[in-house]
């Protein structure tokens, strides 16, 4: 499974991260489908770096031509000029398998959880942090997350 090849990745790579967006949501226990693997990592060029290479190391590629020191470096104009929210990986064999990394947060911010998937321990972020970071966003499935993880609280 996706997710737990990712996630070994990060772990193996020593990336600070917590899982976020649709599978977050599905692990807490909301009934939710979703294609695409979403992610904060720690907001510092060493994460982003070792993201990368974590990504890379699993086959996925960048789906826009910027680097790690890219994201870094340029990560308020990407978000204010260029609405810029997630750096977006894919396979190039495999375009159902993404990840994206939400570059508008901070996993040092944010409380995590510990969920296990067939032996593989993944850090969720926590309900509060969830449905504060998808209150921001405000998309229709968004709202509709926020409400399913209002009634697992």
């Amino acid at each position: 499974m996706i997710i737990e090849k990712v996630v070994k990745s990060l772990i193996k790579h020593k990336v600070q991260y917590a899982l976020v967006g649709g599978y977050a949501v599905a692990l807490h226990g909301a009934v939710r489908g979703t294609v695409d693997i979403d992610l904060v990592i720690a907001l510092n060029q060493r994460s982003y770096r070792q993201a990368e290479k974590a990504l890379n190391s699993i086959g996925l590629r960048s789906k826009l031509p910027i680097t790690a020191d890219d994201v870094f470096n340029f990560r308020e104009e990407y978000i204010t000029k260029r609405n810029l929210v997630a750096w977006s990986f894919s396979n190039p064999d495999n375009p159902l398998e993404i990840v994206d990394i939400i570059i508008t947060e901070d996993a040092k911010q944010m409380k995590s959880i510990t969920k296990t998937i067939r032996g593989t321990k993944i850090k969720v972020s926590a309900i509060d942090d969830l449905i504060k970071m998808k209150k921001k966003s405000g998309r229709k499935q968004d709202i509709e997350d926020i409400k399913a993880l209002e009634k697992l609280r």
